[in-house]
């Protein structure tokens, strides 16, 4: 079952694409990329993606301890 959060999330991500595919929205940007419809909302998504993969991989090599760290002490 999807909860309703995901619903919402969803559903706002369709409406933003559906407002940029409308005819009275003024494409913005002098680049390619700005023109395509929802490229903005899938670029944040997986830069949000990315980041959250990058700090776990970095905070279980780095910062994590194993499970008998202080139980290994003299």
């Amino acid at each position: 079952m999807i909860k309703m959060s995901q619903r919402i999330i969803g559903v706002v991500a369709i409406l933003l694409v559906a407002v940029e595919w409308s005819p009275w929205h003024e494409p913005h940007g002098a680049h390619w990329w700005h023109q395509v419809a929802g490229f903005d909302l899938g670029y944040g998504f997986f830069g949000c993606v990315v980041i959250v993969i990058v700090s776990k991989a970095f905070g279980s090599a780095f910062l994590q301890r194993g499970e008998k760290y202080y139980e290994d002490e003299p």
